[in-house]
Order: structure tokens, then sequence, then C-alpha cells
């Protein structure tokens, strides 16, 4: 055992083990931004070859397709930000709230037994309070980490830019380190990585797309404030397994219901069980080419994600997982099981 030690552990190895390990504490800070830009750089990497085709540019190509889809992506987060703070600040500053104190006075006269209204509104009313007050708190201090977020929004940009460019570079070079008895096996990860983005990318994000914006369309039509927003957070909500869209169409329910608007309760309650129909036929069917991941490889993707990167890990988070999930399987079997 000590002489295949001293065999491995030779002073190149070292050094190289060393600087690894300092770069990886220089690259933490900003780990989750370069991942997040190899991941975007995979679907740039496309649109700008058809790009490409026309202007026999690279780098000029890959910047029309990064502005392409880099620029909704940002306006989207500086929309959702916006009008959640438009919203939380219009709640706390008006007194609209307190009327719930009504709506459970009338909806309590309707249920069996003795309760107090005026404490259950005021426990209303103040969780209200402060929900509002900390989301708007923490509004506050994402916006003034404004420095911050241009600096990972740079490394974002140059990262994908690079990745889109040099991918290929950046793959033969890992390549170039395995040993031939392993490529074989190099090869059919990159192919099993390669699905697992596209069965992501397609199955998931394109069906929280598409959910969004018939949402967006349903709700605006039903004459809700806020129609296109919460078309934009179910959209979100659909990309988090367990969860879809149904917290949106029972939560505007429920407000109909207090407010006495029941047919629109109705309506809305019907409309939220179409979104939740439609996802179960697209879903399957976009995601079904590609690589099959079991749904709760991506819930714990989704919900631990954003505790270790942030909002960004709601990306990262099921990305990684499912990437290694297809690597262990790849490697059981062609290894444990031979090939099949």
């Amino acid at each position: 055992m000590e002489i295949n030690i001293k065999e491995y552990l030779t002073p190149p190895i070292l050094m190289i083990i060393f600087l690894l390990i300092v770069s990886l504490m220089f690259v933490f800070p900003v780990l989750s931004m370069v991942i997040l830009g190899a991941i975007l750089a995979y679907g740039v990497r496309p649109v700008a070859f058809k790009i490409q085709s026309k202007l026999k540019f690279k780098s000029l190509s890959i910047l029309i397709a990064m502005v392409i889809i880099l620029i909704p992506l940002i306006l989207l987060i500086g929309y959702i930000i916006f009008e959640l703070t438009g919203l939380v600040s219009g709640i706390l500053a008006s007194n609209s709230y307190t009327d719930v104190g009504n709506s459970i006075s009338m909806l309590t006269t309707y249920l069996p037994g003795e309760f107090d209204s005026s404490s259950i509104s005021t426990s209303i009313n103040s969780s209200i309070q402060e929900i509002g007050s900390y989301i708007l708190n923490y509004l506050v201090k994402f916006v003034s980490s404004l420095v911050n977020i241009t600096l990972d929004l740079f490394i974002l940009v140059c990262s994908v830019f690079y990745f889109a460019r040099d991918g290929d570079d950046c793959l033969n070079f890992i390549k170039s380190f395995v040993p031939d008895d392993s490529k074989e096996f190099f090869e059919k990860t990159i192919v099993s990585i390669k699905d697992v983005l596209r069965s992501i990318f397609y199955g998931h994000f394109l069906t929280s797309l598409i959910i969004g914006i018939f949402g967006a369309i349903g709700y605006s039509l039903l004459g809700y404030p806020y129609g296109i927003f919460l078309g934009v957070i179910t959209g979100i909500l659909q990309l988090i397994p367990v969860f879809g869209p149904w917290p949106i169409y029972w939560a505007l329910f429920f407000i109909d219901v207090l407010s006495g608007n029941y047919p629109r309760a109705i309506i809305v309650l019907l409309f939220g069980f179409f979104l939740s129909t439609v996802d179960m036929y697209i879903r399957p069917a976009l995601s079904s080419h590609y690589a099959d991941i079991h749904p709760l490889i991506l819930l714990i993707g989704f919900l631990s994600g954003p505790l270790v990167y942030g909002i960004v890990g709601f990306i990262v988070g099921p990305l990684i997982l499912g990437i290694t999930y297809a690597v262990l399987d790849n490697y059981r079997k062609e290894f444990l099981m031979g090939d099949e």
C-alpha cells in the first residue's frame, strides 16, 4: 500500500493537488455562476451555430445568441422583483387586509360551534404583516447588494460566452487526462449528461414556460390584478415537483370565496385543474425522449439547491443531482453490470 501511494503521489501530482485546492478556494464564491454559465452555454450553442451558419463569425454569433436567451431571463428576474416589491408595499401601506376580519366573521356564521372571529382575524392580519415585512426586507437587502449581483452577472455572462465558444476545447482537455481503458465510459457519460440536460430543459423548463403562459392568459382574462405576475409565479412553481400550479389557483379560489365572488371562484378552480391536467400530458411527452429522472431527485434538487446557491440553486440544484445520477447509473452499467 505504501509503495502504491509513493508511486501515485509524486511531486508533480502533489503540486497539482495543492494548486487545485487553492484555486477552488478562489473560485468557490462564484462557483454557482460558473456552473450556471456552463449549463446556459449548452442552450446557447445550438442557437449560436444556427446564427453562425449565416454570419460566419463565431464570437459574434455567440453574443447574439446570448442576447436572445439571457436578456429575457434577466428581464424576467427584474420583473418579478419589481412586481413583488410593489405588491408587498401596497399591502403594507393600505389597510385592505383588515377586510379579512369581515370575511372571517361571515364565514364563521356557517361553521358549527363557536369561534372567536376577532382573534382569528387579528392573527391572520398580523401574519400577513409579518410575511409582507419579511419579503420587503429581503428585497431591500437584495437590491442593496447590487455590487455583488453585478459581479455575479458579469461572471455569468463571461462563463456563458467562453463555455459556448471553447466548450469543445475544454472537453478535449479533460478527455486528455482520461486513461485509455476508461475513454469509452467517459464518452458514454458525456452522452448521459447531455440526455439529462435535454430532459430537464425540454421536459421541465419548457413545460414550465407553457404552463406559465397559459396561467398568465387565464388569470388576466378572469380579471385578476397582476395576472401576468401570477402566471410567472405559476410557471416557476411548475418547475418544482409535487407543487405545480395548485398553490396559486387554490389561493385565488379561497380569496374569491371570502370576497363573495363564487362564480369566478369555481371558474379559477376549474382552470387550475386544467393547468394540472395539461402538465400531466406535456411533461412526459417532452421528457420521455431523453433521460428518465426520478421526481424525488428533482424535488431534492429544487428544495435544497436554493439553500446552497441561493436563487440560482433552483436551476443548478436539480441539474447537478440529475447529472450525478446519470454518471452513477452509467458507471453501474459499464463496470458493475457490464454492457447490456
